[in-house]
């Protein structure tokens, strides 16, 4: 079969429970806010939970990259990069004979020098001071265009250094928090980058191919920041979802404070919010989900139209959700809620997926990877310590087919972000130890059960299917569900640790330490 296309696009810091193909109701009844996502839903395979192996950027593009959890590829921090034990997802694809392009609105993923970019033959970066966007992308006229490029990549070469400092250094950290700084690196620095401007250049770059046939197949990924803070969704939509802002004096103070104290956007909320913030920043959020969702609706349209629609696989998903103000939480910080790590799913391949299935069981996002990989084809040369069986074998098709090599079962770590940890240390220490921000959670999901470790010990247990917003905890009552889900985080948290010695030391899988996967392995064919 000829290698399909490959569209791979992460809705950075989109909840799952505001999508309309997720069962989300608008408040005028009938209507939803994501139309043209709910239609491409309704085209492909959508998995209703899908875990986010990480709650922020860092470490759940690094798990999306390599397929490893976090404590295995040991990128959970601002500071850290990937290492070369494992080849980044583009690098395999490059070395397959993919055309490998990136265009990125997440700072965190297109200007910090973390190995994020490894294996792009192309990448435009549309967040920091100077972006790298497609010459064609400007009106310019020749030589105009040219010479305005040298002068930005100079001017590049000198804010990457410095970008890369705010971004690792602790002190620059906290002075960027300050209110009187946040509106000029949100906004003249592109916090949140350029998101419409991206998807109509991916636009442009799909028709423009289509008229210059590549013979090489694509591997196209697509980064998109619309719906983190700060909100300034255009006005349209605000009328659309939150009409009253046109007359609310106070609404409009509630949010104008919000996009200018960056630091509350990570922060433990010390008072839960009052009705109207809270209604506010829940309103406001969903008008930038309604805009990214209609300016997405011109590239789903375009990805139809193209030649090779039918050999296309268009992976849609989240690194992560957000807090807003759930469980006393806001942003995406410190905790293993499902507002963080319960996110978006959705895979469309016209040849190899029937349309409008949905998955009900737990998968884990870190199997896009896989899944992404087996659609290629045989692994190149330079596939490195990839084991086939492995991959082949952990591909989100055979969840499709009924053959879940992982028994429904997705797991998560929360490593806390500790330049935000420090800042909050910094700030409002007393909410530190109150909330536990410094230490490390697990949570396993299994059928429609969750177990959260806090250091290592079976702190809440909560039943997704009575209780999906997970208020009641449930842990006192049910010691066999704690006792069987505690000893599965225990075995994964030792599977990822043993792993990430094996990679470190150079080493194939070690399949034989894993009994499901073994057998579920077995039980496919794969190995004998």
């Amino acid at each position: 079969m000829q290698q399909p296309d490959i569209i791979f696009i992460v809705l950075d810091t989109q909840r799952v429970d505001r999508l309309g193909c997720y069962g989300y109701q608008a408040r005028e009844p009938g209507a939803s806010i994501t139309p043209n996502l709910d239609a491409f839903a309704g085209r492909g395979a959508l998995f209703e939970q899908a875990v986010a192996p990480a709650q922020w950027t860092i470490p759940s593009h690094a798990s999306l990259f390599t397929g490893l959890y976090p404590t295995a590829h040991q990128v959970t921090q601002s500071n850290h990069s990937l290492g070369p034990d494992r080849p980044h997802l583009a690098e395999v694809l490059r070395a397959a004979g993919y055309q490998t392009i990136g265009f990125c609105n997440n700072p965190l993923v297109g200007i910090l020098n973390n190995g994020f970019k490894r294996g792009f033959q192309t990448f435009y970066n549309y967040g920091g001071a100077i972006p790298s966007l497609p010459q064609d992308s400007t009106s310019l006229p020749w030589p105009v265009d040219r010479l305005l490029e040298g002068y930005t990549q100079f001017l590049r070469r000198i804010s990457y250094p410095i970008q890369n400092f705010f971004g690792r250094s602790d002190l620059a950290f906290r002075v960027s928090l300050n209110a009187w700084l946040t509106p000029l690196w949100s906004k003249m620095a592109n916090f949140k980058g350029q998101n419409e401007r991206s998807v109509r250049d991916v636009d442009h770059f799909l028709q423009e191919r289509e008229k210059r046939p590549d013979r090489r197949p694509l591997f196209l990924f697509l980064n998109l920041m619309e719906t983190h803070l700060p909100f300034w969704p255009p006005g349209e939509f605000v009328d659309r979802v939150a009409p009253y802002m046109r007359t609310d004096r106070e609404a409009r103070t509630i949010m104008r404070r919000w996009n200018r104290e960056a630091y509350r956007w990570a922060a433990p909320l010390g008072e839960p919010l009052g009705e109207l913030e809270s209604r506010v920043l829940n309103d406001m959020y969903d008008a930038e989900v309604a805009y990214q969702d209609d300016y997405l609706g011109r590239l789903l349209t375009t990805l139809q139209e193209r030649a090779n629609a039918g050999n296309t696989l268009t992976v849609m998903v989240a690194d992560h959700g957000d807090g807003l103000g759930d469980h006393q939480f806001f942003g995406h910080a410190f905790i293993a809620y499902q507002e963080l790590v319960h996110v978006p799913l959705i895979l469309h391949w016209p040849q190899r997926l029937p349309p409008g299935r949905r998955l009900a069981g737990p998968v884990s996002t870190r199997r896009i990877y896989h899944t992404v990989l087996d659609a290629a084809g045989p692994l190149p040369a330079g596939a490195g310590q990839l084991d086939p069986v492995e991959v082949h074998g952990l591909t989100l098709l055979e969840t499709v087919h009924g053959r879940d090599p992982e028994q429904n079962t997705a797991f998560a770590e929360i490593y806390p972000p500790l330049n935000l940890a420090r800042a909050v240390q910094h700030r409002q220490p007393e909410l530190l130890e109150r909330f536990r921000c410094m230490v490390m959670r697990r949570a396993v999901v299994k059928n429609d059960w969750k177990l959260i470790h806090v250091s290592e010990w079976p702190d809440e247990l909560f039943d997704l299917a009575e209780d999906p917003l997970e208020l009641t905890n449930r842990l006192p009552e049910r010691p066999a569900e704690t006792a069987s889900l505690s000893q599965e985080i225990n075995r994964l948290a030792h599977l990822a640790e043993a792993q990430r010695e094996r990679l470190a030391a150079g080493a194939s899988l070690d399949l034989e330490a894993d009994e499901h996967l073994l057998q579920r392995l077995q039980g496919l064919g794969y190995i004998e």
